[in-house]
């Protein structure tokens, strides 16, 4: 059986497959590989996964893992090593979040990968690895079009009375939050980005508000300009994306890609079934 983790820091997706077809799904809590040590990860799988796969642990005989953080091949390592602690496997792969969206999103071919969710990333991909990439930076200095950086933005304008005032109003009385609560959050307690994202289905609910969606739409182009106009053939090569946020604004993100004589192919929202399409071919 091979299993395969969509490892984000929200949440982690397993998909177990017994000859290439999906027989049990298991969500556990997210984490970051870059964050936790090996002992760390390999506790965690303990505590959390190993009960849920029961039985069926010792029939998994190749893990896939694509995870937030691994960003290099000591954390990878550490990933890989962890796992080999928890099931006694003969394949083990460990890669970075972005290599599993560009396989969910493409496969064997080659095209732009996006991500757009709580954070935002790209790259080009060629239908084997990753090319050419542009950091994302994180939501301080990059982040363009993500979530923690449109929550950002629209508490910005919220504060700074640069929304209708009805609109502003309506957005401190829904999420009940004052000034103090907001700098509190964002500067003193763990996890501000994940904080400025929560507060973007408020966006949503209110897109057609010119302002709002003056917002939305001039955060996807910036995403768009700084990041995918970045690669070589951009305008001919397909442009795909996977995330919450491109999924749930697709109407806009085409809007921000026809400014940029750009063209969105595919908008999926969790890379989990393309991933299964991938690992099945092989």
């Amino acid at each position: 059986m091979k299993l395969i983790a969509d490892s984000g820091s929200t949440k982690v997706e397993w998909c177990l497959l017994d000859y290439d077809k999906p027989v049990k799904q298991i969500f556990t809590s997210g984490f970051n590989a870059l964050m936790l040590t090996e002992e760390e990860i390999a506790q965690y799988l303990d505590d959390e996964l190993m009960f849920q796969l029961g039985d069926l642990a010792e029939k998994v005989t190749e893990v896939y893992f694509y995870g937030a953080g691994c960003i290099d091949e000591d954390v990878c390592r550490n990933v890989r090593r962890a796992i080999r602690q928890n099931l006694n496997v003969a394949t083990i792969e460990a890669h970075s979040d972005l290599l599993g969206a560009a396989r969910a999103l493409f496969g064997h071919n080659e095209g732009i990968a996006c991500i757009l969710g709580t954070g935002s990333n790209s790259c080009y991909y060629n239908g084997h690895e990753i090319k050419d990439h542009v950091s994302p930076l994180g939501f301080i200095l990059g982040d363009e079009g993500s979530g923690a950086v449109l929550g950002r933005h629209l508490i910005g304008d919220v504060l700074k009375h640069q929304l209708p005032r009805e609109l502003c109003d309506r957005f401190l009385d829904e999420y009940n939050l004052e000034r103090a609560a907001i700098i509190r959050r964002v500067y003193k307690e763990q996890s501000p980005n994940r904080f400025l994202a929560s507060v973007t289905p408020f966006l949503l609910k209110n897109i057609e508000e010119p302002a709002i969606h003056r917002l939305v739409l001039n955060e996807f182009k910036s995403f768009f300009v700084r990041n995918v106009a970045q690669y070589d053939r951009y305008r001919s090569l397909p442009v795909s994306f996977v995330g919450s946020i491109a999924y749930h604004y697709r109407a806009v993100l085409d809007e921000a890609a026809a400014a940029l004589d750009a063209k969105i192919d595919t908008v999926i929202k969790t890379p989990m079934e393309g991933l299964v399409r991938y690992h099945s071919s092989l």
